[in-house]
């Protein structure tokens, strides 16, 4: 980063956030804040106008979920620097937010000391993550440790036909089997991926690229 201070805005719907998050960033001499935002759609008005450099973006806002705007800052803005600030720190989630084109993913927990780093970090090209979030990323998730389970060709044709839709009577009638043999399919299945129910069931496959 030059000499010049980077533009900084704050997109969270908790007032009290904002003010923290001003006060912490008040002392990091590099950064000016352009503005803090309660909605997504205030944010991108001022984008329309003016450049920011980086925004620290939470996830859960009133108006658009942070995935969604990540991705249309980064259409509207290409080299705005998306940092999510969030208290969701759910491994899918952080991937969701660097898919659509995040430079890094903070939990709320983080030390002011510690974010001012962060936003350094992601200033100079780097992606960037709190200390918590990298321990969540260094750890396999449940399905990764479970391994995919082995499915018989009966199991995998009823699986597909499941997740297209079908019923126990539709399955039935295109593999003409019975509707009690479909059944006992579509426990098994249900067992081996230990889930209770169809749409549970079609994520996992999904997860472990079975469909």
């Amino acid at each position: 980063m030059s000499d010049k201070s980077a533009s900084l805005a704050i997109v969270d719907d908790h007032l009290i956030v904002l003010e923290g998050l001003q006060q912490l960033l008040l002392g990091a001499a590099e950064i000016t804040i352009a503005g803090c935002f309660t909605t997504g759609h205030s944010f991108l008005s001022l984008l329309k106008q003016q450049s920011v450099d980086i925004v620290l973006l939470d996830i859960s806002l009133p108006d658009i979920s942070g995935i969604d705007l990540c991705l249309e800052i980064k259409r509207q803005s290409p080299a705005t620097i998306v940092l999510a600030l969030s208290n969701h720190s759910e491994r899918s989630m952080v991937l969701q937010m660097l898919q659509q084109g995040a430079s890094g993913y903070l939990l709320k927990n983080i030390a002011g000391d510690e974010l001012i780093v962060c936003i350094q970090e992601a200033l100079r090209g780097q992606i960037t993550f709190s200390q918590a979030v990298k321990e969540i990323m260094s750890r396999p998730s449940v399905t990764e440790l479970k391994g995919i389970p082995r499915l018989t060709r009966r199991e995998k044709e009823i699986l597909q036909l499941i997740a297209e839709g079908q019923t126990t009577p539709d399955i039935a009638a295109t593999l003409h089997l019975s509707p009690l043999t479909v059944e006992t399919h579509r426990k098994s299945l249900l067992q081996k991926f230990e889930v209770k129910n169809v749409a549970l069931l079609i994520r996992t496959a999904v997860e472990h690229k079975l469909l």
